[in-house]
């Protein structure tokens, strides 16, 4: 299993935190709810998730 580590700006994280306890969710599942099409989708994640992609792109091209 791959392993990611983000880094994060503190008060988004304590506002997805207190999200998924909000919503009784994991973090994790708080995350992916919002990148799912919740509630209100946080530019954030999806700017994250954008340039993830975009870097197991490039990875997948440089290892052809």
């Amino acid at each position: 299993m791959a392993r990611l580590i983000l880094e994060i700006d503190a008060q988004l994280y304590r506002l997805l935190k207190s999200s998924a306890e909000t919503n009784h969710l994991s973090l994790e599942e708080e995350c992916c709810r919002r990148l799912g099409g919740g509630e209100r989708r946080s530019r954030y994640l999806l700017a994250l998730l954008a340039e993830l992609r975009a870097e197991d792109e490039q990875r997948r091209a440089n290892s052809r």
